[in-house]
């Protein structure tokens, strides 16, 4: 009888684990990127608001940016700066109107993009 009881038991937890969602509910994807450029010090700037308690579990794993819609660069990170907003800056040559476009990828889920126009 008991062991009819632990089949029943493992068929049902089975059961409800396939019903799960598939993302996890611990992992929030990027939830803001603002972007700055000093045109004297040809700096890019880019502040991410990305929410994580252990930020060497759940964290900003990638920065991506473009230049005129061309990949220029990419940083790969094992951690994040900080908790919840940090700053990461890059030495970027660019001149006015040339178009900064910036992604933060998330290593569980989610990425968020901004562009921003040199003046």
């Amino acid at each position: 009888m008991k062991k009819h009881l632990l089949i029943f038991l493992l068929i049902f937890l089975w059961m409800a684990a396939a019903w799960l969602p598939a993302e996890p509910a611990f992992a929030d994807p990027p939830q803001d990127l603002s972007l700055s450029y000093d045109l004297k010090t040809q700096t890019l700037s880019a502040s991410i608001t990305h929410k994580s308690t252990f930020t060497g579990f759940h964290y900003i794993k990638q920065v991506q940016i473009k230049k005129n819609q061309e990949p220029l660069e990419t940083a790969d990170y094992d951690s994040q700066a900080g908790k919840a907003t940090f700053v990461y800056t890059y030495k970027v040559p660019a001149k006015p109107n040339d178009l900064l476009e910036v992604t933060a990828v998330c290593n569980l889920q989610g990425k968020k993009t901004a562009t921003l126009k040199v003046e």
